[in-house]
């Protein structure tokens, strides 16, 4: 598969299946360019990714994604660049065992997880149409599974938990994915998600005390590698397998059903309305 003269945009990709993400469709061909906060880090990915792929087409906008304002700039900075869109890649993401506020005062999970996506997805849109057919490509998890959204506490302010808040933010992306696909019919840009599988990357790892542990525990025992945790997000960018295909969840590069709660379609339009008063795109 060649993605020659294609333009992709990826998030969160100085580690793990972001990374390997990157360097495999840059290997392919495609111009990548990554959008991640550590400066000093991603130019040595850069170096790396241009290795592997034997071309110098990967590029780099810094942007912390949980502030509002460092991912209205990236946008800014990569609509001023790139003179197309082809794929965007919703990758970043985390979990934080403690409750903590960003500077737009959200609650961390919710702004980096979900509201980093919904906000840097539309504000990108006009030139991923101007560049259609194109594809959106979200990050989620198989986690979203017993996951519920409180519509009246969509930033855990009530009872923090931050395995909760994780699973919410990856049902939220799922809503998303759903409500972005209906809304986009007929425009021939795609939107699909995907679970990566549990892999053994750093993810987590910004936690301290028991919750590290234990997650290194199972990482041990039970992860599968970063190479095959990319294998879907790789073949929703790339495949003619899925030209076409929108509103989806696919795990091991297979269409899956997600849970029962993601097809609540009210709830796919109450987060959209909330993350538009949140993000100021209402």
């Amino acid at each position: 598969m060649r993605l020659d003269g294609k333009e992709i945009v990826i998030t969160g990709a100085t580690d793990g299946i972001g990374k390997v993400t990157a360097r495999e469709l840059a290997k392919m061909g495609a111009s990548v360019t990554i959008v991640a906060r550590d400066s000093v880090k991603a130019q040595q990915v850069i170096q790396e990714l241009r290795a592997a792929a034997g071309h110098d087409r990967v590029g780099f906008v810094r942007a912390d994604l949980s502030s509002q304002k460092g991912v209205r700039g990236a946008a800014e900075t990569i609509k001023g660049r790139l003179p197309r869109l082809d794929v965007l890649i919703n990758n970043a993401g985390a979990m934080f065992s403690r409750r903590e506020l960003t500077e737009d005062g959200i609650e961390r999970t919710f702004a980096l997880n979900h509201l980093a996506y919904f906000l840097m997805t539309n504000l990108l849109l006009d030139l991923l149409k101007a560049s259609a057919p194109s594809r959106i490509i979200s990050v989620a998890s198989a986690a979203h599974n017993g996951a519920r959204l409180d519509m009246a506490d969509l930033q855990e302010a009530k009872a923090y938990s931050g395995w909760r808040a994780y699973q919410r933010s990856k049902l939220a992306n799922i809503y998303f994915t759903y409500e972005l696909a209906r809304r986009l019919a007929g425009t021939n840009v795609t939107v699909n998600c995907l679970h990566p599988g549990f892999v053994a990357s750093r993810f987590g790892n910004n936690n301290g005390g028991l919750a590290r542990v234990v997650l290194g525990v199972a990482k041990t025992f039970f992860a599968i590698s970063e190479a095959n945790g990319a294998r879907t997000s790789v073949y929703l960018a790339s495949s003619p397998d899925v030209e076409g295909v929108t509103g989806k969840y696919f795990d091991a590069r297979r269409e899956v059903r997600s849970s029962p709660a993601s097809y609540d379609e009210q709830k796919w339009r109450e987060l959209w309305r909330a993350s538009e008063k949140l993000t100021g795109m209402g």
